[in-house]
């Protein structure tokens, strides 16, 4: 991947709600990332937000457009707020929550997807990654592939919802590899091969995989099924995909 005639397209997609203090660094880590414009393209749906995530995306169009060959912002509320004073890991609104982030995540999808070789879901919160990470994903060899991340660097990984062996393998519990096997993804930042988006892959708004041997025999929150990233990495195995995680690959999430 020297030459940058070789190098694939890749569409880089967030979804963002009440994310006007995380775009500075995000815009900043995007003009750091390893790629050239000419082979990048950037899609971002905000929904829901009241704290002016939709007008400071508006100021920073010139930015990303800057940034990458394409750039799609959209806008689509979903009607779903946490109630005051509530931590959005509540378990009681898991399900109602993860459920809206997959259809935004979806909405995203359809409409953004062009001819993309690759493409690279990264949250709004990151607040470090490594300016080749994309490189280093996409040179693994792997169809479906994300990054440990952690809050603090060196620290215990942060997202949850990245596991294998029903559960008993994660980030936390890799046994001295390099890289696990995951039948569950995260989604804090994920590389998906885009013709796999296109062959049907999506993210579950609803519990998916009730069936599937791979799940967790019940979801300490909501029951039987996997939905959002998590339902993604079952569709992925129902698919003949096997996931993967990078343990020497890590990226920092901004603290909540």
């Amino acid at each position: 991947m020297a030459d940058t005639d070789d190098l694939p397209y890749v569409l880089v997609l967030t979804p963002m709600k009440d994310s006007a203090r995380f775009l500075p660094r995000y815009a900043e880590l995007l003009e750091r990332l390893d790629w050239p414009r000419e082979r990048l393209s950037i899609g971002i749906l905000e929904g829901d937000s009241r704290d002016g995530t939709a007008e400071r995306l508006a100021g920073l169009r010139p930015r990303l457009e800057g940034r990458a060959r394409r750039l799609t912002l959209l806008s689509r509320d979903f009607g779903f707020r946490m109630p005051a004073g509530v931590p959005r890991w509540a378990p009681a609104f898991q399900l109602a929550r993860r459920t809206v982030l997959a259809r935004a995540r979806n909405h995203l999808l359809f409409r953004a997807l062009d001819d993309e070789d690759w493409v690279l879901w990264i949250d709004a919160d990151l607040a470090d990654y490594p300016a080749d990470v994309l490189r280093r994903l996409i040179g693994s060899g792997h169809d479906l592939v994300m990054p440990r991340c952690v809050v603090t660097p060196g620290g215990r990984a942060f997202d949850a919802n990245a596991w294998g062996a029903k559960g008993a393998v994660d980030f936390n519990h890799t046994g001295g590899q390099s890289r696990i096997r995951l039948d569950s993804m995260g989604g804090t930042m994920l590389l998906v091969k885009a013709d796999l988006h296109r062959d049907g892959l999506v993210f579950p708004c609803f519990r998916y995989g009730v069936e599937s041997p791979r799940i967790r025999d019940r979801h300490p929150v909501w029951g039987k099924g996997e939905v959002e990233t998590e339902g993604l990495g079952i569709m992925a195995t129902d698919m003949g995909v096997q996931g993967w995680g990078l343990c020497d690959l890590e990226i920092v999430h901004g603290a909540d």
